[in-house]
């Protein structure tokens, strides 16, 4: 595919997502029907898409329209390309641009500008201040991509030589001593030796300070109560050099956990329901999502008042659920990839009221000018 019809096809799968179709059925189905792209076309139309999504309401406001087409000449004038070579007209790329085309268009203004709703962007300015325009903005761009050395099987430094040997270079992230982010070659990760052997594991850094931040030690009993795909329950048992037990109120979230355990030899049960009492409990709750806009960008687009208020009651219950499986002498930790204070401090706060003799140890935020994810996770004992 020419680069032009590279953007055409971006054009199309942005109509399927404005119409309300998720942004990776769209990408697959739009696949599955042009047989003849190859995969620098699949991942080249995958990258104009999430550049856009990340930038829905400025594109729009440049481009002069809601349609694809208007959204792709938005991206172009907001990079600085001209229009011109993409709307072609040639082979299968967009049909040259009408005189009204040309003329149409605005700068983007308030909450636009920074790409967020109005209604989120007022929460943001509201919970981060003078950080709110700042983290908006970091969510207009791609996130790097992060990577963990496991523990089990190397050290940081062996693993970054393995990947290294292989084509993809890293350097280490202060954020984390297990982090390693990834400078060159991120798509061929998944191919390398060092992967397939479970030397690494994909994980953002923000997400692997959060289980810096835990109070480990080898021997304890650890519940990981939201396991999801299992990325903080594996460095868990990196940590803990023990076993860890993977709970989700969706077991089908952790279907590919076994087999992940196994690569890189942690050990790790899934369970349907946590019986007794742990000396450490995580509960990663479900969440708005915030804090990863950059790799889900529909996320910010998708979410409402309304399920945010419904995730802030599931975050609630959780932690009213999860406090009767902590031991008398352990630590529940409760963290988010949210960038909210409604999900974050105030979570912690109401915990506090509704429950006496619990006290918050520590609590940490980490922000996007960090380097990885907008995260928060705080520490609760009881007193």
């Amino acid at each position: 595919m020419t680069p032009a019809a590279r953007w055409a096809a971006a054009a199309g799968v942005l109509d399927q997502i404005a119409e309300g179709e998720p942004a990776e059925k769209a990408l697959t189905t739009w696949a599955r029907k042009s047989r003849y792209a190859g995969s620098k076309d699949r991942a080249a139309i995958r990258d104009h898409v999430y550049d856009i999504l990340r930038n829905w309401r400025s594109t729009a406001a440049l481009g002069g329209g809601e349609l694809g087409r208007a959204r792709v000449l938005g991206r172009l004038r907001q990079t600085g390309d001209d229009p011109d070579t993409v709307f072609t007209g040639e082979g299968y790329a967009l049909e040259p641009l009408s005189d009204e085309e040309r003329v149409a268009g605005r700068t983007p203004r308030g909450a636009e500008a920074v790409d967020l709703p109005d209604w989120l962007f007022d929460l943001f300015v509201a919970d981060l201040s003078e950080k709110a325009t700042e983290t908006a903005e970091a969510l207009r761009h791609r996130a790097s991509v992060f990577l963990r050395a496991n523990l089990l099987k190397a050290d940081r430094d062996t693993a970054q030589s393995a990947l290294q040997v292989e084509g993809v270079e890293t350097a280490p992230h202060a954020l984390s001593k297990t982090a390693l982010e990834v400078l060159e070659g991120a798509r061929r990760v998944s191919q390398t030796e060092a992967f397939r052997t479970g030397l690494v594991e994909l994980q953002d850094v923000a997400s692997q300070a959060v289980v810096d931040a835990l109070p480990l030690s080898k021997g304890m009993r650890c519940l990981d109560f939201c396991a999801g795909g299992g990325g903080k329950t594996l460095a868990l048992a990196a940590r803990l050099h023990g076993t860890v037990e993977a709970h989700d109120a969706d077991p089908r979230r952790m279907s590919d956990l076994p087999e992940r355990a196994e690569r890189a030899n942690a050990s790790v049960t899934t369970i349907a329901k946590p019986r007794g009492t742990y000396d450490l409990v995580l509960c990663d709750v479900p969440c708005s999502g915030s804090g990863s806009w950059r790799r889900a960008p529909e996320g910010k687009w998708r979410l409402t008042p309304e399920r945010l208020a419904e995730l802030t009651n599931i975050q609630a219950g959780i932690l009213d659920e999860v406090a009767a499986f902590v031991g008398p002498n352990g630590t529940l930790a409760y963290a988010t990839c949210s960038v909210l204070a409604c999900e974050n401090e105030d979570q912690i706060n109401g915990f506090l009221a509704r429950h006496s003799g619990w006290a918050c140890k520590e609590q940490s935020r980490f922000g996007l000018a960090e380097g990885g994810d907008g995260f928060f996770v705080a520490t609760l004992t009881r007193s």
